[in-house]
Protein backbone atom coordinates (compact mmCIF):
# COMPACT_ATOMS: atom_id res chain seq x y z
CA UNK A 1 0.00 0.00 0.00
CA UNK A 2 2.71 2.29 0.91
CA UNK A 3 4.32 1.58 -2.49
CA UNK A 4 1.29 2.46 -4.41
CA UNK A 5 0.58 5.49 -2.53
CA UNK A 6 4.23 6.94 -2.62
CA UNK A 7 3.26 5.86 -6.81
CA UNK A 8 0.50 7.22 -7.08
CA UNK A 9 2.16 10.91 -4.99
CA UNK A 10 4.47 10.76 -7.88
CA UNK A 11 2.20 10.65 -10.27
CA UNK A 12 0.19 13.87 -8.99
CA UNK A 13 3.71 15.66 -8.85
CA UNK A 14 3.99 14.96 -12.63
CA UNK A 15 0.10 15.53 -13.20
CA UNK A 16 0.50 19.03 -12.03
CA UNK A 17 4.07 19.49 -13.59
CA UNK A 18 2.60 18.45 -16.79
CA UNK A 19 -0.38 21.20 -16.20
CA UNK A 20 1.76 23.70 -15.59
CA UNK A 21 4.01 23.32 -18.77
CA UNK A 22 1.02 22.90 -21.00
CA UNK A 23 -0.20 25.54 -19.22
CA UNK A 24 2.13 27.75 -19.63
CA UNK A 25 2.84 26.78 -23.86
CA UNK A 26 -0.42 27.59 -23.98
CA UNK A 27 -0.38 31.02 -22.63
CA UNK A 28 3.35 32.21 -25.06
CA UNK A 29 1.15 30.23 -27.92
CA UNK A 30 -2.04 33.02 -27.49
CA UNK A 31 -0.38 35.91 -26.34
CA UNK A 32 3.25 34.99 -27.14
CA UNK A 33 3.39 38.26 -30.16
CA UNK A 34 2.22 40.76 -27.14
CA UNK A 35 4.50 39.18 -24.65
CA UNK A 36 8.04 39.00 -26.83
CA UNK A 37 10.11 42.55 -25.99
CA UNK A 38 11.67 42.18 -29.47
CA UNK A 39 10.39 41.70 -32.98
CA UNK A 40 11.43 38.14 -33.93
CA UNK A 41 12.12 38.63 -37.49
CA UNK A 42 13.99 42.19 -37.29
CA UNK A 43 17.73 41.99 -38.24
CA UNK A 44 20.10 43.78 -36.39
CA UNK A 45 23.56 42.98 -37.62
CA UNK A 46 25.45 45.66 -35.28
CA UNK A 47 23.62 43.14 -32.21
CA UNK A 48 24.68 39.50 -33.73
CA UNK A 49 25.61 36.47 -31.57
CA UNK A 50 25.38 38.58 -28.35
CA UNK A 51 25.48 36.31 -24.98
CA UNK A 52 23.17 36.87 -22.69
CA UNK A 53 22.14 40.03 -20.66
CA UNK A 54 19.57 42.07 -19.40
CA UNK A 55 18.75 43.47 -22.08
CA UNK A 56 18.87 40.21 -24.65
CA UNK A 57 18.10 37.50 -21.77
CA UNK A 58 18.82 34.34 -24.23
CA UNK A 59 21.16 36.43 -26.23
CA UNK A 60 21.09 37.10 -30.23
CA UNK A 61 21.31 34.93 -33.30
CA UNK A 62 23.45 35.82 -36.29
CA UNK A 63 21.44 37.61 -37.65
CA UNK A 64 21.12 39.81 -34.25
CA UNK A 65 17.39 38.51 -33.55
CA UNK A 66 16.76 38.11 -30.12
CA UNK A 67 16.72 34.44 -29.07
CA UNK A 68 14.10 34.46 -26.20
CA UNK A 69 11.59 36.61 -28.44
CA UNK A 70 11.55 34.23 -31.41
CA UNK A 71 11.19 31.01 -28.99
CA UNK A 72 8.02 32.90 -27.76
CA UNK A 73 6.53 34.03 -30.76
CA UNK A 74 7.99 30.32 -32.17
CA UNK A 75 5.42 28.67 -29.49
CA UNK A 76 2.44 29.81 -31.74
CA UNK A 77 3.64 28.42 -34.56
CA UNK A 78 5.28 25.54 -33.43
CA UNK A 79 1.94 24.17 -31.24
CA UNK A 80 -0.75 25.64 -33.85
CA UNK A 81 0.73 23.60 -36.33
CA UNK A 82 0.44 20.25 -34.26
CA UNK A 83 -3.39 21.43 -33.43
CA UNK A 84 -4.37 21.47 -36.94
CA UNK A 85 -2.23 18.40 -37.72
CA UNK A 86 -4.04 16.49 -34.69
CA UNK A 87 -7.32 17.90 -35.89
CA UNK A 88 -7.26 16.28 -38.93
CA UNK A 89 -6.26 13.49 -38.03
CA UNK A 90 -9.09 12.85 -35.24
CA UNK A 91 -11.46 13.90 -37.83
CA UNK A 92 -10.39 11.46 -40.47
CA UNK A 93 -9.95 8.87 -38.20
CA UNK A 94 -12.87 8.98 -35.95
CA UNK A 95 -15.21 9.23 -39.40
CA UNK A 96 -13.29 6.16 -40.90
CA UNK A 97 -12.82 4.28 -38.24
CA UNK A 98 -16.76 4.90 -37.11
CA UNK A 99 -18.25 4.14 -40.26
CA UNK A 100 -15.83 0.38 -40.60
CA UNK A 101 -17.00 -0.15 -36.63
CA UNK A 102 -20.57 0.76 -36.86
CA UNK A 103 -21.26 -0.71 -40.71
CA UNK A 104 -19.23 -3.83 -40.98
CA UNK A 105 -19.48 -6.48 -43.72
CA UNK A 106 -17.97 -4.86 -47.09
CA UNK A 107 -17.27 -1.32 -45.86
CA UNK A 108 -15.54 -2.10 -42.95
CA UNK A 109 -12.90 -4.29 -45.28
CA UNK A 110 -12.84 -1.65 -47.84
CA UNK A 111 -12.15 1.00 -45.35
CA UNK A 112 -9.41 -0.93 -43.25
CA UNK A 113 -7.61 -2.46 -46.49
CA UNK A 114 -7.12 1.04 -47.58
CA UNK A 115 -5.83 1.34 -43.50
CA UNK A 116 -3.34 -1.12 -43.77
CA UNK A 117 -1.91 0.58 -47.23
CA UNK A 118 -1.29 3.47 -45.14
CA UNK A 119 0.48 1.55 -42.06
CA UNK A 120 2.52 -0.61 -44.79
CA UNK A 121 4.95 2.67 -44.92
CA UNK A 122 6.46 4.37 -42.13
CA UNK A 123 4.84 7.52 -41.06
CA UNK A 124 7.71 9.99 -42.07
CA UNK A 125 9.07 8.21 -45.09
CA UNK A 126 5.10 8.11 -46.09
CA UNK A 127 5.14 11.92 -45.55
CA UNK A 128 8.36 12.89 -46.99
CA UNK A 129 6.74 11.38 -50.13
CA UNK A 130 3.03 13.67 -49.81
CA UNK A 131 5.15 16.48 -49.66
CA UNK A 132 7.10 15.44 -53.02
CA UNK A 133 3.71 15.27 -54.18
CA UNK A 134 2.38 18.02 -52.70
CA UNK A 135 5.15 20.42 -52.42
CA UNK A 136 6.97 22.09 -49.83
CA UNK A 137 5.41 24.55 -47.00
CA UNK A 138 3.31 24.79 -43.79
CA UNK A 139 0.35 23.58 -45.01
CA UNK A 140 1.44 20.78 -47.16
CA UNK A 141 3.52 19.61 -44.03
CA UNK A 142 0.33 19.61 -41.75
CA UNK A 143 -1.60 17.87 -44.39
CA UNK A 144 1.36 14.88 -45.42
CA UNK A 145 1.50 14.49 -41.60
CA UNK A 146 -2.24 13.97 -40.96
CA UNK A 147 -2.42 11.70 -44.01
CA UNK A 148 0.02 9.68 -42.67
CA UNK A 149 -1.33 9.23 -38.99
CA UNK A 150 -5.08 9.05 -39.66
CA UNK A 151 -4.52 5.39 -40.05
CA UNK A 152 -3.35 4.56 -36.68
CA UNK A 153 -6.14 6.28 -35.24
CA UNK A 154 -9.34 4.52 -37.14
CA UNK A 155 -7.77 1.56 -36.35
CA UNK A 156 -8.06 2.59 -33.00
CA UNK A 157 -11.75 4.38 -33.50
CA UNK A 158 -13.00 0.59 -35.32
CA UNK A 159 -12.04 -1.46 -32.20
CA UNK A 160 -13.08 0.92 -29.68
CA UNK A 161 -16.72 1.04 -31.59
CA UNK A 162 -16.72 -2.90 -32.30
CA UNK A 163 -16.28 -2.83 -28.17
CA UNK A 164 -19.13 -0.54 -28.25
CA UNK A 165 -22.09 -1.34 -30.29
CA UNK A 166 -22.66 -4.68 -28.83
CA UNK A 167 -23.78 -3.37 -25.49
CA UNK A 168 -27.40 -3.16 -23.88
CA UNK A 169 -28.08 -0.01 -24.83
CA UNK A 170 -26.49 0.41 -27.69
CA UNK A 171 -28.77 -2.68 -29.14
CA UNK A 172 -31.54 -1.28 -27.26
CA UNK A 173 -31.36 2.08 -29.23
CA UNK A 174 -31.07 0.02 -32.43
CA UNK A 175 -34.64 -2.14 -31.55
CA UNK A 176 -35.92 1.61 -30.75
CA UNK A 177 -35.18 2.22 -34.56
CA UNK A 178 -32.15 4.26 -34.39
CA UNK A 179 -30.31 4.36 -37.42
CA UNK A 180 -26.77 3.65 -37.40
CA UNK A 181 -25.23 7.14 -37.39
CA UNK A 182 -28.08 7.76 -34.51
CA UNK A 183 -26.38 5.00 -32.70
CA UNK A 184 -22.77 6.09 -33.48
CA UNK A 185 -23.30 9.99 -32.74
CA UNK A 186 -25.35 9.35 -29.65
CA UNK A 187 -24.43 6.25 -27.85
CA UNK A 188 -20.82 5.19 -29.13
CA UNK A 189 -19.02 7.76 -29.35
CA UNK A 190 -19.33 9.23 -26.43
CA UNK A 191 -17.65 6.30 -24.99
CA UNK A 192 -14.54 6.67 -27.38
CA UNK A 193 -13.85 10.56 -26.46
CA UNK A 194 -12.11 9.54 -23.46
CA UNK A 195 -9.80 7.18 -24.46
CA UNK A 196 -9.31 8.92 -27.98
CA UNK A 197 -8.79 12.11 -25.92
CA UNK A 198 -5.42 10.12 -24.13
CA UNK A 199 -4.13 8.77 -27.07
CA UNK A 200 -4.19 12.12 -28.97
CA UNK A 201 -2.30 13.63 -25.89
CA UNK A 202 0.21 11.10 -25.97
CA UNK A 203 0.57 11.92 -29.42
CA UNK A 204 1.46 15.09 -29.69
CA UNK A 205 4.99 14.96 -28.67
CA UNK A 206 5.52 12.67 -31.60
CA UNK A 207 3.77 14.63 -34.20
CA UNK A 208 5.67 17.78 -32.69
CA UNK A 209 8.73 16.19 -33.58
CA UNK A 210 7.47 15.36 -37.58
CA UNK A 211 6.49 19.28 -37.80
CA UNK A 212 9.79 20.13 -36.31
CA UNK A 213 12.01 17.99 -38.04
CA UNK A 214 10.91 18.40 -41.79
CA UNK A 215 10.95 22.63 -41.15
CA UNK A 216 14.82 21.70 -40.00
CA UNK A 217 15.33 20.20 -43.31
CA UNK A 218 13.66 22.98 -45.34
CA UNK A 219 10.59 20.91 -46.17
CA UNK A 220 7.99 23.05 -43.30
CA UNK A 221 8.08 26.79 -42.03
CA UNK A 222 10.26 28.85 -44.34
CA UNK A 223 13.06 31.52 -42.65
CA UNK A 224 12.64 34.20 -41.12
CA UNK A 225 9.45 32.98 -39.91
CA UNK A 226 10.31 31.84 -36.03
CA UNK A 227 9.60 28.18 -35.21
CA UNK A 228 11.86 25.91 -33.37
CA UNK A 229 12.89 23.66 -35.87
CA UNK A 230 13.81 26.53 -38.20
CA UNK A 231 15.33 27.89 -35.41
CA UNK A 232 18.14 24.92 -34.81
CA UNK A 233 18.34 24.80 -38.74
CA UNK A 234 19.99 28.51 -38.83
CA UNK A 235 22.34 27.50 -35.58
CA UNK A 236 23.18 24.34 -36.98
CA UNK A 237 26.62 26.52 -38.51
CA UNK A 238 27.34 27.50 -34.79
CA UNK A 239 27.06 24.50 -33.05
CA UNK A 240 30.36 24.77 -31.78
CA UNK A 241 31.02 28.38 -31.15
CA UNK A 242 27.35 29.58 -29.92
CA UNK A 243 25.96 25.94 -28.71
CA UNK A 244 23.16 27.55 -27.01
CA UNK A 245 21.63 28.42 -30.34
CA UNK A 246 20.95 25.24 -30.69
CA UNK A 247 20.12 24.13 -27.27
CA UNK A 248 17.32 26.55 -26.48
CA UNK A 249 14.46 26.14 -29.32
CA UNK A 250 15.69 21.64 -28.68
CA UNK A 251 14.88 22.44 -25.11
CA UNK A 252 11.58 23.99 -25.87
CA UNK A 253 10.94 21.35 -28.13
CA UNK A 254 11.75 19.00 -25.10
CA UNK A 255 9.55 20.60 -22.66
CA UNK A 256 6.85 20.56 -25.05
CA UNK A 257 6.84 16.99 -25.33
CA UNK A 258 7.59 15.73 -21.84
CA UNK A 259 4.41 18.55 -20.60
CA UNK A 260 2.05 16.64 -22.69
CA UNK A 261 3.70 13.30 -22.55
CA UNK A 262 2.66 14.09 -18.49
CA UNK A 263 -0.50 15.09 -19.49
CA UNK A 264 -1.54 12.19 -21.34
CA UNK A 265 -0.67 10.05 -18.26
CA UNK A 266 -2.80 12.48 -16.14
CA UNK A 267 -5.69 12.11 -18.35
CA UNK A 268 -5.11 8.09 -18.66
CA UNK A 269 -4.91 7.77 -15.08
CA UNK A 270 -7.82 9.64 -14.42
CA UNK A 271 -10.27 8.24 -16.91
CA UNK A 272 -9.27 4.57 -16.19
CA UNK A 273 -11.20 3.20 -13.53
CA UNK A 274 -8.54 0.37 -12.54
CA UNK A 275 -6.12 2.99 -11.34
CA UNK A 276 -8.56 4.49 -8.90
CA UNK A 277 -9.52 1.01 -7.96
CA UNK A 278 -6.10 0.08 -7.24
CA UNK A 279 -5.79 3.34 -5.17
CA UNK A 280 -9.15 2.58 -2.82
CA UNK A 281 -7.67 -0.87 -1.93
Amino acid sequence: MSTLAATFSGKKTGMRIGYWLVGLLLILALFGPWIAHYDATLVDLDNRLLPASAHHWLGTDHLGRDVLSRLIVGTQLSLGSVVLVLGLVLILGVIIGGVAGIVGGKVDMVLMRLCDMFLTFPTLVLAFFLIALLGTGLTNVIIAIALSHWAWYARMVRGMVLAQRNRDYVLASQLAGASRLTRLRQHVMPNVVGQLLVLASMDIGHMMLHVSGLSFLGLGVSPPTPEWGVMINDSKEFIWTHPQLLLWPGLMIFISVMAFNLLGDALRDRLDPSVLAEIKE
